[in-house]
């Protein structure tokens, strides 16, 4: 069997996902909308072969064992029986940005492993198929194939819940200023927030006001919109944390910096700063900015106290080759 290496990179919703309507298939209770994020990435080898007794995962030059082991070979075994082989496969990948933090460490490494081990399987598949096979690992690397700016169908069934791209980098020069105020791993992951949504009394009126989120969300992209894409991106991140604060048993991802650099975007934006904040699952704030003033809006950020430094990374490329 041949070996394949790909990359991937992770993506920032602006439109969240938050919650599934089935835990096994990863099918959303609602679309959403993010942005590839450029220099930011996943590399991932997988080599099948009969000399392997079983699969193996190195990540970041560590061997890894249980639940992460458990979740990769989840994905090798869906992709071995559509490519009819028997062979175990050693998976090698690594990341160039903390993993488990709210940076989608998750989407960059499935959408990674998706390419990779469909490849090497001798398998290949369609952009669309290739998302709906990261969709298993992780439902937020269904993102991360396409190109850009993407947007995730939540479908009525597994054939028709993918990701595609609504616009590609070049069409809008935005950047993701990470405020890194926690590189640590989260206590909780996504996977088991996720199951924890429904807990919520507040997750009903989320999910079905999404579809006016989204709307604007992806009108504002497609017209350049940035005053109405940071009110809408910034309601959204508040909902989804909402959520979270009131499911039961709460989670609560937010620190004192976190909301340190929440006041200070607000105050920058009113001041007439093109500034937005979004967070995901961790107490990090991806700043969304133009990019002529993303090294200004860095350096403000690097400012406020509890920040401990800022990833930057424009709009990012699909998944493939590496």
């Amino acid at each position: 069997m041949a070996s394949f290496t790909s990359l991937a990179h992770p993506n920032i919703a602006m439109i969240k996902y938050w919650g599934n309507r089935d835990n096994t298939l990863r099918l959303p209770v609602n679309g959403s909308i993010s942005m590839n994020l450029d220099g930011l990435f996943t590399r991932t080898t997988v080599n099948f072969s009969a000399s392997f007794p079983a699969h193996k995962l190195t990540l970041n030059k560590r061997q890894i064992l249980g639940p992460g082991l458990e979740r990769v070979s989840y994905i090798l075994n869906i992709v071995r029986e559509m490519a009819g082989i028997k062979e175990n496969a050693e998976v090698t990948t690594e990341n160039n940005f903390p993993a488990g933090a709210g940076i989608a460490s998750s989407a960059a490494a499935f959408a990674a492993l998706a390419l990779a081990s469909s490849q090497a399987a001798g398998l290949n598949l369609k952009q669309d198929q290739l998302s709906r096979l990261a969709r298993r690992g992780s439902g937020s690397a269904s993102r991360s194939i396409p190109s850009g700016f993407v947007e995730w169908k939540m479908g009525q069934a597994e054939e028709d819940s993918y990701a595609i791209s609504i616009a590609p980098p070049e069409h809008w020069d935005l950047t993701d200023c990470v405020a890194v105020v926690n590189a640590g791993h989260k206590k909780t992951g996504s996977t088991e927030g996720h199951a924890l949504a429904g807990t919520s009394p507040l997750q009903n009126a989320r999910v079905q006001d999404t579809a006016r989120r989204l709307d604007i969300c992806r009108q504002a992209i497609l017209q350049k919109d940035f005053d109405a894409l940071a009110h809408i991106i910034e309601l959204d991140s508040d909902i989804m944390h909402s959520v979270m604060m009131t499911s039961n048993p709460p989670l609560m991802y937010w620190q004192p910096a976190t909301l340190r650099v929440f006041q200070a975007v607000r105050e920058w934006r009113a001041s007439g700063l093109p500034v937005a904040y979004t967070v995901d699952a961790g107490a990090n704030v991806h700043v969304i900015t133009l990019r002529e003033q993303s090294k200004m809006i860095s350096k403000k950020l690097n400012e406020l106290p509890g920040v401990k430094n800022v990833l930057t990374a424009n709009v990012g490329g699909a998944a493939r080759a590496a």
